[in-house]
């Protein structure tokens, strides 16, 4: 089964497809990412994010051919942490950040990581919630870490994402996704 088995939401609406993050698609992350962060992230930032290809691994999501949210994830040898995700707020609840969080997931488990970690804010419950649908759980809190807002990150974790038992986490949560997407 593919990541995002092609498919044509009604009529009317361009598919979803998801790619590797390229620079001519920074105009278009820019843009969400000043839309949801306070202090929103640098292009030459991304741009430097972008060159490090051994140890990154950045995804857009767009309709058509516009980008409506985005995805990084940082390679070490046996972990890897979610360095940003974003979904343009006219596309919140459509299913784009499981998209996006399920790409992740994948990428990390082909590069043979078997713990996946980020941080987010304490009183973004909704992104918690999503997270821990990836099997991701409180470790600890970050004081002041964004400090922009004065607010602390809670860490999470997902541990032995290597196993049976969070394949089939996965290949659920893509189903049901595929299912939400196609109906």
């Amino acid at each position: 089964m593919s990541l995002l088995p092609d498919y044509q939401p009604d009529p009317t609406s361009p598919a979803l497809t998801l790619a590797p993050m390229r620079r001519r698609h920074l105009r278009a992350v820019m843009r969400i990412e000043s839309e949801v962060y306070p202090r929103p992230w640098s292009v030459s930032l991304f741009m430097s994010e972008l060159a490090l290809r051994g140890t990154r691994a950045y995804h857009v999501v767009r309709s058509g051919t516009t980008v409506v949210g985005y995805s990084g994830l940082m390679l070490g040898t046996e972990e890897a942490h979610v360095t940003t995700i974003a979904v343009d707020p006219e596309w919140h609840r459509q299913g784009i950040g499981t998209l996006l969080m399920l790409n992740m997931a994948r990428t990390a488990l082909e590069r043979e990581a078997k713990a996946i970690t980020l941080e987010v804010r304490v009183g973004n419950t909704g992104a918690q919630a999503l997270y821990q649908r990836f099997g991701f759980a409180p470790a600890g809190i970050r004081k002041n870490y964004y400090s922009e807002t004065n607010e602390d990150a809670l860490v999470m974790w997902a541990n032995d994402i290597d196993t049976p038992a969070y394949a089939e986490r996965l290949d659920g949560i893509q189903s049901e996704l595929y299912a939400r997407l196609t109906q």
